[in-house]
């Protein structure tokens, strides 16, 4: 049965800080994003932003958690888990990362490597939330790539690799960054597709258009 209007719960002054704090920080950067910026996209008085939260680095560091479990979710229902054949899941997940870079810049960035390029030194909480999103993400690929070397025969830390895959999403958002569009990232996906099907000894797929 589906709930009735009065029944949905309404996103808390708490939860109205975390989305804009997503929101901002991933268009702006840390740095540039004040309280009161927070206040107004949130729809919240300073004083609300304070009953919840100590300082802009608590919020940010937050906000990482947020992150983290919200993406976690998107992630684990995602289509890239159905393939029978364990590289076949990798491989999906490579491409499905590829689909997720459309819109604006911010709109597909991680807001965890966001911040934390930022802030890694500044603050020990938000650096340690922005680890654990990132690196809690990367862990749940391991079985698949551990699966995929059983299966394939081949011998691959699945951890590192795992991380990896990480290094070349985030580094990719980065050049996208400072080239001002897309084609960095979707480039280094197209280049981490064909490395991990060379590693497995996969015949590799055409390159796609960018």
């Amino acid at each position: 049965m589906a709930q009735s209007s009065s029944t949905v719960r309404k996103p808390s002054a708490r939860d109205k800080l975390l989305d804009a704090a997503i929101l901002l920080i991933r268009q702006n950067g840390f740095a540039a994003t004040s309280v009161d910026d927070l206040c107004k996209t949130a729809g919240v008085t300073k004083g609300a932003f304070f009953h919840h939260f100590e300082s802009k680095d608590a919020l940010g560091a937050a906000a990482a958690r947020h992150w983290g479990e919200t993406t976690s979710g998107l992630f684990a229902s995602a289509p890239y888990h159905d393939p029978e054949d364990p590289l076949d899941r990798v491989l999906a997940y490579i491409d499905f990362r590829r689909e997720l870079i459309a819109g604006e810049i911010p709109e597909y960035t991680c807001y965890a490597g966001t911040l934390v390029q930022e802030a890694y030194g500044a603050s020990v909480d938000i650096r340690d939330a922005c680890a654990s999103a990132i690196f809690e993400h990367a862990k749940t690929l391991e079985a698949d790539i551990a699966a995929a070397a059983e299966r394939y025969g081949v011998e691959v830390d699945a951890p590192s690799l795992a991380r990896h895959t990480q290094a070349v999403l985030q580094g990719g958002f980065i050049l996208s960054k400072a080239a001002g569009n897309d084609s960095p990232v979707r480039e280094s996906i197209d280049h981490l597709k064909r490395y991990v099907e060379f590693l497995f000894g996969r015949r590799a797929s055409p390159s796609k258009e960018t």
